[in-house]
């Protein structure tokens, strides 16, 4: 008898173990992005607020699932396409079964392809991509896949709230359009010229130009062609150092003429612009940051500067996404992507920045309020890049009047 109690005792506190060391397990993501080369620094910065937000706002409170906890890791995909799908493969390999990826539409596409041909051959063995910032209108229109959610408002979603902007300008004449030489630049300038014509047919496009992606070490010619057009507004959609090039060569040209930007903050882009872009720099994007929203943002944005000093918070999206994540977990008691998936469809949620968003089942678009912020350093309460320069929001259009429906999504969901 003693024996066999022995043996009750010793499976009982075998099988404690097994769920204790299961629970404390870490649900990996997989945190593909330019950790190197021109882009590193927009990477870098991504990774952290991903590493952050994970810990503050899952693993802080518990984690899921009675407390397994969030583990960011990072895949250098270089910004290219060819070695994205390397570093999925990679992360496949690893057990992952969740990734993120946000900076480049061109790697976006390889990547949900990749996925869904992936899930399609491997259905025991399923891969979720949480896309927060890549916003090729293409990936929820008609290339939406059932493994693909955006965080992100798309491309088509900004341009039409900021055309509402330029529309409203009387003072405006003469618009000039440039752009990196890709599918998200191509989609913008596509979107620009779209809804600019629908909206003020009067205003003249003097210029519509897209240059190399990473590779332009100088913007001069650029600024002087912009110039020369005379143009009383300009659109972009340069991110990481191509806006930081092309924001200087602005500044140094003396262009006075307002840019209508969608990635024109932190990573060195504020401190760059500094004076120069004073009331003259305009951002479109999700949430807002001065005057802070809550409190509890307010209290998270700090937290974040106090751990990383030379860091900002610029792309809460990803935030949004991993505490997303989290919430679906929970609610389906699984890490199952193909649950984890069902339950972020149609999810409703309440950001810490006070903004309910809507993760629209039809595409996979995240739906939510979308802000344009001038560029100043009057009433800043959180600065970027420590310039004493920052983002004051100056008008917010609500997650319905931003919407537009898709176009071409005809998702494929699985069987069971």
């Amino acid at each position: 008898m003693k024996l066999k109690s022995t043996i009750l005792i010793g499976a009982a506190l075998a099988a404690l173990s097994a769920f204790t060391a299961q629970a404390a397990d870490t649900i990996k993501i997989a945190f593909i992005d330019p950790l190197s080369g021109p882009f590193a620094a927009t990477g870098t910065s991504g990774y952290k607020q991903a590493q952050y937000a994970a810990d503050v706002l899952v693993n802080q409170k518990g984690g899921v699932l009675g407390g397994q906890m969030f583990e960011i890791v990072g895949f250098d995909n270089k910004i290219s396409p060819k070695e994205s799908l390397v570093q999925l493969k990679r992360a496949i390999g690893e057990g992952i079964h969740y990734i993120m990826q946000g900076n480049s539409s061109g790697v976006a596409n390889a990547l949900t392809d990749a996925v869904k041909k992936h899930n399609d051959r491997n259905p025991d063995n399923l891969v979720l991509f949480l896309n927060y910032s890549a916003v090729d209108p293409a990936l929820t229109n008609e290339k939406c896949n059932f493994w693909h959610f955006r965080f992100d408002a798309n491309a088509d979603i900004k341009m039409n709230a900021l055309t509402d902007v330029i529309a409203a300008n009387d003072q405006i004449k003469k618009v000039y359009i440039i752009g990196q030489d890709y599918s998200f630049g191509k989609a913008v300038a596509a979107a620009a010229v779209k809804y600019l014509g629908e909206k003020r047919s009067d205003i003249e496009i003097v210029g519509n130009e897209l240059h190399p992606i990473g590779k332009v070490k100088d913007f001069t010619p650029y600024a002087t062609k912009i110039r020369a057009s005379e143009a009383d507004a300009i659109i972009t959609g340069n991110w990481g150092a191509d806006m930081v090039g092309l924001a200087k060569a602005i500044g140094d040209a003396g262009i006075d003429a307002p840019v209508y930007t969608y990635y024109a903050a932190n990573d060195g882009i504020t401190k760059t612009i500094g004076a120069a872009g004073k009331d003259k720099i305009r951002l479109i994007h999700e949430g807002r940051v001065n005057p802070p929203p809550t409190e509890e943002y307010l209290a998270y944005h700090l937290g974040f500067k106090e751990k990383y000093p030379e860091a900002d918070i610029t792309q809460f999206r990803i935030a949004n996404a991993l505490a997303m994540l989290a919430r679906a977990m929970n609610e389906t008691n699984s890490t199952d992507p193909l649950k984890v998936a069902g339950a972020l469809e149609g999810m409703e949620y309440t950001t810490i920045q006070g903004d309910k968003v809507v993760m629209r089942a039809e595409d996979h678009q995240l739906m939510q309020p979308i802000s344009i912020s001038v560029h100043t350093d009057e009433n800043i309460v959180l600065d970027a890049d420590n310039s004493g320069y920052g983002l004051v929001t100056e008008k917010t259009i609500s997650a319905e009047d931003a919407d537009i429906p898709p176009v071409g999504c005809a998702m494929e969901r699985p069987s069971s």
